[in-house]
């Protein structure tokens, strides 16, 4: 079957080739009536745009490259479903580079999307923050915008406000009269964690507490990691009232752990996680954390990215998104 062309949508439109080409390009202005009478036509007829075409008349590959850690994770798959419903919203498709868990192969992406074409490229690759050919190349190519650090900077990033993902879940622990307060904290690699580390570090100080470095455990992001964590933390130190985790899947393990310990949760020791993320409303008990905006963070990259391109890939200001507590039952008022 011969696909519909846009003279076919003319024809049954009653209107000139270009008005419809004006409408379906969207340039150029109509009548509300005349457009709305060639779009039902195109519908009717089942018109696709020819992709390819418009691309090569705009000079554009109307086409954004995402290159991001592993999106089977939930977390990440909540960023690039924001980058993927805001980009089709401004008519753009998505390429999708997911990396190897160390990074190693994004050099070898970005050189795959600059070959393509892609009009800009956002990164959501943390474990790339060091890399200086990824920093270089991200300059030199399209524009970008990053959801982390990139190493030399020049790049725009998007993302939670840091300073609240540390200091929230610490001040509302040390307002439940908390004094002993233990932290499970994602690759001490990764600049996020430096920072939550560093303010977790800082709040205490400010309210007459000393840094304890026995009270900080590595749980590497994950399940398994805050669980073996837990352990490490109640081996070595002792009278710890709650615990901070620097992720909801870490908090998770975590709470496997106190309660394989005989602790209970919170009577005998609370827990705040941190991102939100959908199983932390169903642990047992339910996790007190810190919402994340990461779906919202995904929009705001296109958005942010877009004006990157418009502006030929000048630097807009870094956009910072509010972060809030939620409240469940996993934190209460320290032990008597």
């Amino acid at each position: 079957m011969a696909s519909v062309s846009l003279r076919d949508v003319a024809a049954r439109a009653n209107v000139s080739f270009q008005t419809v080409s004006k409408v379906l390009n969207g340039k150029g202005t109509v009548t509300p009536a005349t457009r709305r009478r060639i779009i039902e036509a195109a519908e009717e007829i089942g018109y696709i745009p020819n992709a390819l075409a418009r691309s090569l008349q705009s000079r554009s590959s109307l086409t954004l490259g995402v290159i991001t850690v592993d999106f089977s994770n939930t977390t990440p798959a909540q960023f690039l479903v924001g980058i993927e419903r805001e980009a089709r919203r401004h008519g753009l498709s998505v390429i999708l580079s997911s990396l190897e868990p160390d990074g190693s192969d994004c050099v070898r992406y970005l050189r795959v999307l600059m070959e393509r074409r892609v009009d800009g490229i956002i990164m959501n690759a943390p474990a790339t923050e060091e890399d200086e050919e990824v920093g270089r190349l991200l300059r030199a190519g399209p524009p970008s915008v990053s959801l982390h650090d990139i190493a030399g900077g020049g790049v725009p990033t998007v993302g939670p406000e840091s300073e609240s993902t540390a200091a929230l879940p610490i001040r509302h622990l040390l307002a439940l009269g908390h004094r002993r307060i233990a932290m499970v904290t994602g690759f001490q690699q990764r600049h996020s964690a430096q920072r939550r580390t560093a303010v977790y570090r800082r709040v205490l100080t400010e309210h007459g507490l000393p840094y304890d470095p026995l009270l900080v455990e590595d749980g590497a992001w994950e399940v398994e990691g805050g669980y073996a964590a837990t352990h490490r933390l109640l081996d070595r130190a002792s009278g710890i009232t709650a615990i901070y985790v620097q992720n909801d899947l870490m908090a998770v393990g975590v709470l496997n752990a106190l309660h394989e310990r005989g602790l209970r949760v919170p009577d005998d020791c609370s827990v705040v996680g941190c991102d939100d993320h959908p199983v932390a409303a169903r642990t047992i008990p339910p996790l007190t954390t810190v919402h994340m905006p990461f779906f919202d963070a995904g929009a705001a990259a296109v958005r942010l990215l877009l004006d990157r391109i418009a502006s030929g890939g000048t630097s807009p200001e870094d956009v910072v998104l509010p972060v809030s507590m939620v409240y469940r039952a996993s934190t209460g008022s320290a032990p008597a």
